[in-house]
């Protein structure tokens, strides 16, 4: 894959899901629907293993509620059915519902204290298992981490998980860092696209693009969002990271900002595209976006300008 030139025209599926969520009737539509009605030529299958809190360093993703691996592996050949190209993206959630950026640990090792050493060897397990299943699988794309912002600190151990991963897959790298953390990062050199999550104010765009495109430029690496949206809710285009945001559901706002997203963008040819967020496995009926104030686009005016917008994108990429 050329990495270096191609567009990311992607949605993120499955996000949520549960084990016994995904290979159904119904995953297997909202899968089909996406594929139709958004443009994509790529998707993000990510889903979660859960530890139980933040100082947890045992991540058991054998178990309930992680997806099973025949359920991903239907996914994934489901996503080749359908010409999407994939993105494995597993994640780490925490059980007792703290965000996944505030798992720690203490930066030198105590007696009797949960350690990093611990929590990355679990951690390197967790990958590694995905990483097999992406390369017997061909997936076009490993993502080996999201938003674990307190851990994106420990270079040394992220370098040698990266080692390790790169053992097991032969397909391009990347980490999904967290939004305004894409400069905190200092072992970009050793994935293959530089990655973050976009969830920026709607009128925060241009200055924040500036001041990744100096990250990617001093890296000489590819990037593009691993992840970006907004729910359709009034309020959120100012805060579109806050998925507990209390607000009307409002479509207009999501679209709003998804045209200010992409016209700031557009202005700048070094974002390579977009795995958005997101689009669950159990979707909502259409006749229920209206009522809907999450992040999926499905029904909504947001569609369209997905659509149309990576329409654009994927043919001017071909030319």
């Amino acid at each position: 894959m050329r990495i270096n030139q191609e567009y990311f025209a992607g949605v993120t599926w499955g996000a949520m899901g549960r084990r016994g969520t995904w290979a159904t009737s119904r995953a297997d539509r909202s899968m089909e629907l996406m594929a139709s009605l958004t443009g994509a030529t790529w998707t993000a299958i990510a889903f979660a293993a859960v530890q139980a809190k933040p100082q947890s360093t045992v991540i058991p993703f054998r178990d309930e509620p992680t997806i099973t691996d025949d359920e991903l592996k239907w996914a994934i050949a489901k996503a080749r059915s359908l010409n999407l190209k994939v993105c494995l993206k597993p994640i780490v959630n925490c059980g007792d519902g703290t965000w996944r950026a505030h798992i720690n640990f203490f930066d030198k090792d105590v007696p009797c204290e949960p350690k990093w050493s611990e929590w990355f060897s679990s951690y390197t397990a967790y990958i590694l298992h995905y990483a097999a299943i992406a390369e017997e699988t061909g997936c076009d794309m490993l993502c080996i981490g999201c938003e674990t912002v307190q851990a994106d600190r420990r270079e040394k151990e992220w370098r040698a998980l990266i080692a390790e991963v790169r053992k097991v897959y032969s397909g391009p790298i990347t980490y999904n860092c967290d939004k305004y953390q894409e400069d905190n990062v200092t072992w970009w050199d050793a994935v293959d696209l530089i990655a973050s999550s976009g969830y920026y104010p709607e009128h925060d765009w241009p200055e924040q693009l500036d001041r990744i495109e100096g990250v990617a430029k001093s890296f000489g690496k590819p990037f593009f969002f691993m992840e970006a949206g907004c729910p359709s809710r009034k309020g959120s285009a100012a805060i579109p990271n806050d998925w507990t945001l209390q607000g009307e559901p409002d479509e207009l706002e999501q679209a709003r900002y998804y045209r200010a997203m992409f016209a700031a963008c557009e202005t700048q040819p070094w974002v390579q595209g977009f795995m958005l967020w997101d689009w669950p496995a159990n979707l909502y009926e259409q006749e229920e976006a209206g009522s809907n104030d999450d992040y999926c686009m499905y029904g909504k005016q947001s569609e369209g300008i997905v659509r149309d917008y990576y329409t654009s994108k994927v043919s001017q990429s071909s030319i």
